[in-house]
């Protein structure tokens, strides 16, 4: 596989393939009635998809059927097929390469199912928001109907469901250990991450004649081999126990060695049994022999039957891997299921800028497809007005999964190709009326942010960049954003540009001209920021900062909403029931809530998704941010349905419905001390509104259980059959009390977010 520090064959440099000739379709087919259109007779390579067709590179779908098309493949589409049986599989006939399978832009389970398991009753990506039009497990039940469909033909699987499951993970919905997505699907090979740069490689190497099945040297790519195997037989393997211990240490070498080189060798090689003489080797040398020797190591984790059983393997191996997620230094990974390997090659080589306008600056429609009609698509009618500026995030919240999908490395577009895709939207999309609804991606403001020692960033083993505290060698600098800002806005027949993306606050009080940039030009009333929680319990295990960082920055969004002479508003998202946090802290939280003047509209519990280190405590109740043993942290884990939903309430302190269980709480904690009138106590002493007496106990089938012992402890809730989850991380929104305030914007349940940050 390709050394972090070889050259990079760039995305956009290779031979195309013959197909080349036949241009660019106006859309990718999804007939055999488009096709004959264009000229085919086959397809090279065909995309099954949980989602609707939208030629747009926010939609993962378009972005690499349009990358591929540009290496000259023909590239037919299967978007959200009837997967009761084969036949809808082979609607464009055999292809000539492979089959590409994603289950969408969100995973199916996530985008099917509610915080509490519940099935949704809407899909946004999928036209007139219509439900149902996707498995549970798309990636799984599409690349087997593959199979069925065209035995023989290779099967890729990728997209974010694939990558979160590439090795055994806790599933939220069955509530136990899966296998490898690999093991389940039969898929010949799984790409994970942003795989741009796997999928070319790999797409041109099978049209030279390669077998899908036999490609095992890229970057970015799993696949399931026989046990013990190896590249070749200069590989070593190691056992992931010994990833966080001392390794072997050698002896000193003697600094009293003066034979000339000459006669040394000779003496060695006269008598190689004897002692050896000291060879004085070069710190480059050295350096260069062991990142070679890095390059061909292994490290191997516990295996899925024994991280099934064993919480404490479960969460050392979930340790192992994020440690593992550098680039730059990480090693490949392997995982025994049953009698074979699931193997992991190192994460993909970031996308240079010149790589990453290359991508977005190919010919997508941007547009749904015609077939559509005029259909209502929320997805789309989200993002047709937003840009995509960058991609990865450094943060490492515990909850969020784009680190371990996009990975830590910022890769960033020029300013060029953000200002040319504006005047695109402005000449090409229908109703563009001059307003732009974001430029931002994973995270507002990590536009061209990166280590400030390329040495540095290849060697670092941190989980995050900002936590506990932003690394010194983290560049901050946010010129090059406030300059992008500026210009979009001179664009002739742009009107207003908001920022609608998660905004790290403790990186933007670094740069208060970019506060005031901000705030002047670009928040329309509201702004989102993302506290997660107020109490140090909780935002240790999120990795989130303390609310230092969170009131500087108010005090300077106030400031320059009063110097603009705008009355603008944050709104704090809030995670309940994140392992580690108390009924204490959801108490303190609510608190500070009402201190703030904060009554909360829409909230949400957080929910556990595949490979989120917060994922791991909730199933392991141990911490993988610190180095396990037997004995190690335990983490307490809000699983029971009682106290997930008394946090949610507390989020909601003012609302009738939650008097109830809000103040049986605070009598079972001893805090009645918070029942009261005044100001600094939390809910009145009678429900709002009823002029009655306090009723009786909120929850007959609590019984006798007490909501901050007996719970803590308690087993999990037994699944109900209809499992499901919304994405984590789990925002909520805030409404300001101010009177005659506009309503903050709701965001229903299952809609995409802007471009923020994502499960």
């Amino acid at each position: 596989m390709n050394h972090p520090h070889a050259a990079v064959k760039p995305i956009f440099s290779y031979r195309k393939y013959w197909a080349h000739r036949f241009g660019t379709a106006p859309f990718l087919p999804t007939s055999r009635a488009e096709m004959d259109a264009l000229g085919w007779d086959s397809c090279d390579i065909i995309i099954v998809s949980g989602d609707c067709y939208i030629d747009h590179p926010s939609f993962g779908m378009a972005l690499i059927g349009r990358l591929l098309e540009a290496q000259g493949f023909r590239v037919g589409i299967i978007a959200q097929p009837d997967w009761h049986s084969a036949e809808p599989f082979r609607q464009l006939g055999r292809p000539n390469l492979f089959f590409g399978v994603t289950a969408g832009n969100m995973d199916s389970m996530i985008n099917r199912y509610t915080a509490d398991r519940k099935p949704r009753s809407d899909d946004a990506y999928t036209p007139h928001a219509a439900p149902n039009k996707r498995p549970d497990r798309a990636v799984t039940v599409y690349a087997q109907r593959c199979r069925e469909a065209y035995p023989g033909v290779g099967v890729m699987i990728g997209s974010i469901e694939a990558s979160l499951r590439r090795i055994a993970h806790y599933d939220y919905w069955s509530e136990k250990v899966r296998p490898s997505v690999l093991a389940t699907s039969k898929a010949d090979i799984l790409l994970y991450g942003n795989a741009e740069r796997a999928l070319v490689e790999i797409a041109h190497r099978v049209a030279a004649g390669e077998k899908l099945s036999q490609i095992r040297d890229v970057r970015g790519t799993a696949f399931v081999v026989p046990h013990g195997w190896r590249p070749s037989d200069d590989w070593s393997e190691m056992d992931s126990t010994t990833v966080d211990t001392p390794g072997r240490i050698d002896p000193h070498l003697s600094p009293y060695e003066d034979l000339p080189e000459q006669a040394s060798q000779a003496q060695a090689a006269a008598d190689p049994s004897g002692p050896q003489p000291v060879r004085i080797v070069s710190r480059e040398e050295r350096l260069a022999e062991r990142r070679a020797q890095r390059a061909r190591t292994v490290i191997r984790i516990p295996a899925y039957e024994a991280v099934a059983h064993d919480p404490v393997l479960y969460a050392h191996a979930s340790r192992t891997l994020h440690l593992e997620s550098n680039p730059g230094n990480a090693r490949a990974l392997v995982q025994l299921h049953g009698e074979r390997d699931v193997w992991l090659n190192p994460p993909p080589i970031p996308l240079t800028t010149e790589e990453m306008d290359f991508v977005y600056g190919l010919p997508y429609a941007r547009n749904p497809h015609p077939s559509y009609g005029d259909a209502h698509i929320p997805a789309w009618e989200m993002i047709k007005f937003s840009i995509n500026i960058m991609r990865g995030c450094f943060g490492g919240c515990t909850f969020c999964s784009i680190t371990e999908h996009e990975g830590r490395i910022i890769q960033s577009r020029s300013e060029d190709s953000i200002l040319r895709e504006i005047e695109e939207i402005r000449d090409k999309t229908p109703g563009f009326t001059g307003h732009i609804s974001d430029l931002g991606g994973p995270t507002a403001n990590m536009y061209r942010l990166h280590c400030k020692d390329k040495k540095i960033e290849s060697s670092c083993r941190k989980l995050s960049c900002v936590y506990p505290d932003i690394c010194e060698n983290l560049n901050t600098d946010h010129s090059h954003l406030i300059q992008l800002y500026r210009k979009a806005r001179a664009i002739p027949g742009v009107k207003k540009i908001n920022i609608q993306s998660g905004l790290r606050y403790d990186l933007a009080v670094r740069s208060p001209e970019y506060i005031k940039e901000l705030v002047q030009h670009h928040v329309g009333g509201y702004l989102k920021i993302a506290p997660e929680h107020t109490e140090d319990g909780p935002l240790s295990k999120m990795m989130k900062p303390g609310m230092g960082a969170y009131d500087k920055f108010k005090e300077l969004f106030e400031r320059f909403s009063r110097q603009a002479g705008k009355e603008q508003y944050l709104i704090p998202y809030f995670i309940a029931a994140h392992p580690g946090t108390s009924d204490e802290d959801m108490v303190n939280l609510a608190l500070w809530l009402k201190k703030n003047n904060f009554r909360l509209d829409q909230v949400q519990t957080f929910t556990p998704t595949p490979m989120a280190l917060a994922t791991t405590m909730w199933h392991t109740r141990r911490n993988p941010l610190k180095k396990l043993s037997r004995s190690s942290e335990k983490v307490d884990v809000v699983r029971d349905g009682y106290r997930r939903k008394l946090h949610k309430a507390l989020l909601r302190y003012h609302a009738p419905e939650n008097w109830q269980i809000i103040h049986d709480a605070l009598v079972d904690m001893g805090r009645t001390d918070l029942i009261g009138n005044r100001r600094d106590q939390l809910i009145p002493p009678r429900p709002p509104g009823s002029g009655l007496a306090a009723p009786g106990r909120f929850n007959p089938a609590r019984t006798a259980h007490h909501p901050t012992k007996r719970f803590q402890d308690a087993p999990p809730a037994r699944a109900p059959k209809t499992g499901g989850a919304k994405p984590a991380p789990s925002f909520t929104q805030g409404k300001t009390p101010k009177p005659g305030a506009k309503a903050a914007p709701g965001r229903a349940g299952g809609k995409p977010r802007s471009k923020g940050r994502t499960a």
